[in-house]
């Protein structure tokens, strides 16, 4: 099976912190086809969101209020057909094009059993009664962060990635941003699939 995270980020040409989620993914056992310990073909990770179909543009309401032209509601995302022996997820929300390139951090969120299958809209709203962690975003708040890419540049791309882990729901402490999560997630993940959406002022 195609590794289809590994080859968008290296396709878009993504900075050092997104390649670095790239590498994570290539080594996981749950990206390549073949069977599982039970005998049964294993399909690949399926991960959507109700809000928007990959590489569509994602509904005004899921940006940054205010100027940003959005409401800042947290985007619905869903998985399904985890690797085996998989018992937590992760998912991140990351502008590879913005930060002068350098990327943005939109949404750290983990500790999430993975039998919960999604997370709804608005979950990831600062103060929501949410029984997962999330970690800090751009703005060092532990929160989703809408979107809000300068007027009048092209479209970026909001990567809304989960990665599947043999951790069990609650065993990551809390604090832990993007950098320092993928850091703790090294030999602890076993899959991970991205929808990707666009947006812009």
């Amino acid at each position: 099976m195609r590794n289809k995270l590994h080859s968008l980020f290296h396709s878009l040409s993504l900075p050092a912190a997104a390649l670095a989620l790239a590498g994570l993914m290539a080594g996981c056992t749950g990206m390549s086809s073949g069977s599982s310990p039970g005998g049964k073909a294993y399909t690949g990770m399926r991960v959507s969101s109700s809000a928007f179909t990959d590489n569509s543009v994602i509904p005004a309401d899921h940006a940054g209020a205010g100027e940003c032209g959005g409401k800042n509601i947290s985007m619905p995302v869903a998985w399904s057909n985890l690797p085996a022996k998989t018992k937590s997820v992760a998912v991140l929300v990351f502008d590879p094009d913005g930060g002068a390139g350098l990327g943005v951090s939109h949404w750290v969120a983990y500790n999430i059993a993975a039998e919960r299958g999604e997370l709804k809209a608005g979950e990831g709203q600062a103060g929501s009664n949410f029984n997962f962690t999330m970690g800090p975003n751009v703005a060092g708040a532990p929160a989703y962060r809408g979107m809000c890419p300068p007027v009048g540049d092209r479209p970026h791309h909001y990567v809304l990635t989960v990665v599947a882990l043999d951790l069990a729901p609650g065993a990551l402490p809390a604090g832990l941003a993007r950098d320092p999560l993928l850091a703790a997630l090294k030999g602890h993940a076993l899959g991970g699939q991205s929808v990707v959406g666009l947006y812009s002022r």
